[in-house]
């Protein structure tokens, strides 16, 4: 579905594209996913022993690292039962938006719908008003689903969510989404480096409140690629396009969040920061300070990277 002119006539001066809030759940049982890795090519099994502990290790110094840069996160400990080995990535999960609507989503691997954890939204609803609940979940039953940020990348000033079709992003459900929700859908394919469908949009692909960076080597059809470049286009933003090299160590795989003091942070591992060349990460720093933090055991085993593991918060506060 093509982009209307109207996307051009609303909010541009990131009001609500980035926040302070971040919610981060620490694994207790972190590990090779195989449910997932069936589409899944950024997870790489290994026979490490101690996954969970070097897990543990990357994830509190990356919340050091944003909270020292004046982030607010949340943090809730996941629980041994069920057991989620991929509970580190809330984002597929839920969303949080500025009217105080939560959103709950429909998840490829059984074992991950198990993360819908009560406990969860309950900690966030102690400092946070949530008023509506959609729960797309129901999906499930169909054998559909959208991974929440994982499967779209939103621009929230815009009201566009962008999607490569995959089997963890469903075309319906992401209408349904839209609907419910007042987003324009752009819709696209994408492919790795083998060919085979890029399982989530947010490895790809990161708008930010001036500028995107986007990996459209991975988008192979000339329309779809015109599409989304005209999309971006139409919202004012620059385009910062990586190769599928940069893509592969999860350099699309970046959120730009904001401190206390409305300052605008990139954040994003310290493989991603590596494989971009000295202009990208100049050019990037004028936009804003860029922050990196290694999360090898992370991104291999899980096979996400920075952004999946931050699910912002915009809801009002109580």
């Amino acid at each position: 579905m093509p982009v209307d002119n109207d996307v051009t006539t609303t909010l541009q001066n990131s009001i609500m594209q980035t926040t302070s809030h971040i919610l981060m759940i620490r694994p207790v049982k972190f590990g090779f996913n195989a449910e997932t890795a069936v589409n899944n090519a950024f997870q790489v099994k290994n026979d490490e022993a101690d996954v969970q502990d070097k897990a543990v290790k990357e994830f509190d110094a990356f919340v050091k690292l944003l909270r020292e840069n004046g982030v607010d996160v949340t943090v809730v400990e996941d629980t041994v039962e069920p057991h989620t080995p991929d509970s580190i990535f809330p984002n597929n999960w839920i969303s949080f938006h500025d009217d105080s609507t939560v959103l709950l989503y429909p998840m490829y691997a059984e074992n991950r719908r198990k993360e819908r954890k009560q406990h969860v939204i309950d900690k966030v609803s102690e400092e946070f008003s949530i008023d509506r609940t959609i729960d797309l979940s129901l999906y499930e039953k169909e054998n559909i689903f959208l991974e929440g940020t994982g499967s779209m990348v939103l621009d929230r000033d815009n009201k566009v969510a962008y999607a490569c079709l995959s089997p963890r992003t469903s075309e319906k459900v992401l209408q349904d989404f839209c609907e419910q929700t007042g987003y324009i859908p752009v819709l696209f394919h994408a492919v790795d480096g083998n060919g085979q469908p890029i399982y989530h949009t947010n490895v790809m692909m990161c708008v930010a409140d001036k500028y995107v960076v986007i990996c459209f080597d991975s988008i192979q059809d000339d329309e779809e690629k015109i599409k989304v470049i005209n999309a971006i286009l139409q919202t004012g933003k620059e385009i910062i396009d990586i190769s599928i090299d940069q893509m592969n160590h999860f350099a699309g795989n970046m959120l730009q969040v904001e401190n206390g003091q409305r300052e605008k942070l990139l954040v994003m591992s310290t493989q991603a920061y590596q494989s971009l060349t000295d202009k990208e990460r100049q050019k990037l720093g004028s936009f804003n300070r860029i922050l990196h933090s290694s999360l090898e055991t992370i991104e291999a085993n899980g096979g996400g990277s920075a952004r999946c593991m931050m699910a912002e918060v915009h809801l009002p506060r109580r």
